[in-house]
């Protein structure tokens, strides 16, 4: 609190008096372009790295960046999807994942947090999904290799819920709806967005791809390009090309 407190005091008389007329707009109701969703983990902040202002995002921020499949939770995250798609009217969600996630280390070690942390072994059970992969495709990686493989695989798995809930599933039949899965790289600051035709995640320049279609099935598994999934090696890359793709 001892830097909260002169915080506020600096939010009311620099940042607040200079924006006046938009919190005036604000007050008046909302309309983001974007659901967010991302981890609550400290070092993502969704307006800073998209350098947004107050009013363009609707923020939804749990551990783990977690999309509770339809029915599977009655908590906040499927009121929050509901609300912003059907009364906002928000055409694009974004669900966003980060490098070294407490959540995803936490959910390589799941059995062994159910005692310490009940809570948090309850909630990562919803990307049972993505735990379920990993052991089946990668079991014979290190630990550093696992998180950074459970990060782009949770934000698969996280897609493919959203499309569980039937708001989203009807906007996307309708053409009104845009998905995104992307990275955040905490120690480059560089965002990867996932792009389905590449199977791979890809550094953000001019297009940005969506996943508002089904990953195709394939029977083959192709060599990604060499700037898909650039902060991992060509294997590793190829790795999480085959888990992505070896269960439906």
């Amino acid at each position: 609190m001892e830097k909260a407190i002169p915080g506020l005091r600096s939010f009311k008389a620099g940042y607040f008096c200079s924006h006046q007329e938009l919190f005036e707009q604000l007050a008046d109701g909302q309309k983001p372009r974007i659901l967010f969703i991302a981890c609550s983990d400290s070092r993502v902040d969704p307006n800073l790295i998209t350098q947004s202002d107050l009013g363009e995002l609707l923020v939804l921020r749990n551990a783990g960046n977690i999309v509770p499949p339809y029915g599977a939770a009655n908590g906040g995250e499927g009121a929050a999807i509901e609300y912003a798609i059907h009364a906002l009217g928000i055409e694009q969600v974004v669900v966003c994942g980060h490098t070294h996630c407490g959540a995803m280390k936490g959910l390589l070690k799941l059995n062994e947090i159910a005692d310490s942390m009940p809570l948090v072994h309850e909630w990562l059970k919803h990307t049972e999904a993505t735990r379920r992969l990993l052991l089946e495709n990668y079991r014979q990686r290190d630990h550093e290799e696992l998180v950074e493989l459970a990060v782009a695989e949770n934000v698969l798995t996280q897609l493919e819920n959203l499309r569980t809930y039937p708001v989203v599933r009807s906007r996307l039949h309708q053409g009104k709806l845009k998905l995104y899965g992307w990275i955040y790289q905490i120690e480059k600051g560089e965002v990867l967005s996932y792009d389905p035709e590449q199977q791979a995640f890809v550094p953000i320049h001019t297009s940005l791809p969506t996943c508002d279609l089904p990953r195709p099935t394939v029977t083959a598994t192709p060599t990604p390009t060499a700037h898909g999934m650039s902060w991992l090696s060509p294997e590793q890359a190829d790795r999480i090309y085959r888990g992505s793709v070896s269960v439906r």
